[in-house]
């Protein structure tokens, strides 16, 4: 699978995933060197969607391991399938052939592939999202360090399978906890922040095509001086900005106002305590004020 860097530029242009040259000068060197990605960042920043984005770009297939507290290797490589093998017991009970040996039992028509088993063994290579890494146990990052080492896996009943194709590798993070040197040293790095207006509003336009851009501008505008209050348990995220967006849209709304904002608050902040902050500290009042500030759409950074 061979890309080069205009046409993984291009690709993230035509699939709306809009990002700074940098981070995808990173993603080219990740598919270059054959290195997973690790991104980190805040939730909603667009960690995830660029797993998803790059599969697109790469017309192949996105595997996900979501990761999760108490996650094991059953889960995430592979399970027997016990049922198949204990019909297979029975039926051949009822027949006069030759005795039933465990090599019959334990071969790769039983198995049942997880996620990064089926990444392993896929004949053509595949984006691997690795979801939210940071939630998994210590025990299963480091076992998922040594899968990503050397992209192959040991099974006691057939040995070690090697990859046929290694997959395009990309994990996510929402710093919950510090992960491993290890696993770091393995990666190739890249940190989303929100971004800026500019930003917001070039992705609005593009993942919403029926704003115009100066109504896409006031969204982004309010979307940010929401997140500006550092009190808030939950910030928009960038699909929450999307959503609120189609939902304007929906409505037939041109422009924003505070009354706008403060009907459809529910669509961003999923909070109580979020949006009694809203009310306490900006309110109506405070995004009609905002929307007669002369714009200040900041500069680019990376981002979604």
């Amino acid at each position: 699978m061979q890309v080069d860097l205009a046409h993984l530029r291009q690709g993230f242009a035509d699939v709306g995933y809009i990002c700074d040259q940098s981070t995808v000068l990173t993603v080219y060197l990740a598919l270059k060197l054959e290195k997973p990605l690790l991104i980190e960042g805040a939730p909603g920043v667009g960690k995830t969607e660029m797993g998803k984005a790059l599969a697109k770009v790469l017309k192949t297939e996105l595997i996900r391991l979501q990761c999760y507290e108490g996650l094991d290797e059953t889960r995430a490589l592979y399970e027997w399938n016990y049922q198949r093998q204990l019909l297979r017991i029975q039926i051949d009970r009822h027949r006069q052939e030759k005795q039933l040996e465990e090599e019959d039992l334990f071969s790769l028509s039983y198995l049942l592939e997880r996620p990064l088993l089926k990444a392993i063994r896929s004949p053509e290579k595949k984006v691997l999202l690795i979801d939210e890494v940071d939630k998994c146990d210590p025990e299963f990052e480091a076992f998922l360090f040594e899968v990503l080492s050397d992209f192959q896996i040991s099974i006691p009943e057939l040995g070690t399978l090697h990859a046929e194709n290694i997959p395009v590798v990309v994990l996510t993070s929402n710093n919950e906890r510090e992960l491993s040197d290890g696993l770091k040293r393995r990666c190739l790095y890249l940190y989303f922040n929100f971004p800026d207006v500019a930003r917001e509003s070039q992705i609005i336009r593009s993942r919403v095509p029926e704003v115009g851009e100066h109504f896409a501008d006031e969204i982004a505008r309010v979307i940010a001086h929401i997140r500006s209050q550092e009190e808030l348990r939950k910030k928009p995220s960038i699909a929450e900005t999307l959503d609120w967006a189609r939902a304007l849209v929906a409505l037939g709304k041109k422009r924003i106002d505070g009354a706008l904002v403060n009907d459809t608050l529910n669509l961003l902040l999923k909070n109580r305590q979020d949006q009694l902050l809203f009310h306490r500290q900006i309110g109506k009042k405070g995004i009609e004020e905002l929307l007669q500030q002369p714009a200040n759409l900041g500069e680019d950074c990376k981002c979604y």
